[in-house]
């Protein structure tokens, strides 16, 4: 009996000592929220955009005639791309891939394909391609419909500038039912989103992006009125509306 007593008092004294916890308050989530906030900052808008296209985005060799004693043909350009479709429908520019005796994808894994151009629409530059070999963990990209783009928005471009990448840059929209005609008069293109992320030769054909993450027009071309053809602040981009159409596909 001295031992019950004894076990149970030391049973009272240990929750003396340990009282029950206080219960959290929404004050006091707050408070710790905006602690964690000011310690450690969030990722950036491009960032956050940048991981969710990342596994999309593709390089494009336009490669040219074999060479002698059928030696593989040389790169003689390049491009970016975009995975639409998990089965390996791939949307670029139609001028990345123009008179390329083959054309290869090198996905975000490192994995490189033969593909060939399944689709074009010559009016909006844009090309489908399909690739032969695909990713085990291929991921297509999200499309978002353009209807509520609206000028200062931010957006994020994704692709192979001069070749160097995956590289992105981040601006806003600009402007909107942009038209374009290319320094040579060949084509001149309309319905365009005209955006001041930075785009070079080679960004061609690369997803325009929101901070989500999601494609809302494919980079086309830069307004270039020097020699040099630098960039200058001024690109534009074919609405996904648009490109969705080319490949077939109705995303909205």
């Amino acid at each position: 009996m001295l031992g019950v007593l004894a076990a149970l008092a030391g049973v009272a004294l240990q929750g003396g000592l340990n009282p029950p916890a206080r219960v959290l308050t929404q004050e006091d989530i707050d408070s710790a929220v905006l602690r964690t906030l000011e310690t450690q900052p969030l990722p950036s808008q491009a960032a956050k955009a940048w991981e969710v296209i990342r596994p999309s985005v593709v390089r494009v060799r336009r490669i040219g005639p074999p060479g002698k004693d059928g030696a593989a043909g040389e790169d003689v350009g390049v491009g970016s791309g975009v995975v639409v479709v998990e089965t390996g429908l791939i949307l670029t520019n139609l001028h990345v891939v123009a008179g390329a005796d083959s054309i290869k994808v090198v996905f975000a894994d490192g994995l490189e394909s033969d593909a060939v151009v399944v689709k074009a629409q010559p009016e909006q530059d844009l090309a489908v391609l399909q690739a032969k070999t695909l990713p085990d963990d291929l991921v297509p990209a999200t499309l978002k419909s353009t209807a509520d783009v609206r000028p200062g928005d931010v957006v994020v471009a994704a692709g192979f500038p001069f070749g160097i990448g995956p590289s992105v840059t981040a601006g806003v929209v600009s402007g909107l039912k942009r038209e374009f005609r290319s320094p040579e008069g060949q084509r001149q293109l309309t319905n365009l989103i005209q955006f001041d992320a930075a785009a070079n030769p080679g960004s061609s054909g690369g997803p325009l992006v929101t901070p989500e993450g999601e494609v809302i027009g494919i980079v086309t071309a830069v307004l270039n009125p020097t020699e040099q053809r630098v960039f200058v602040g001024i690109g534009f981009a074919v609405p996904i509306e648009s490109a969705a159409a080319g490949a077939g596909m109705s995303p909205f």
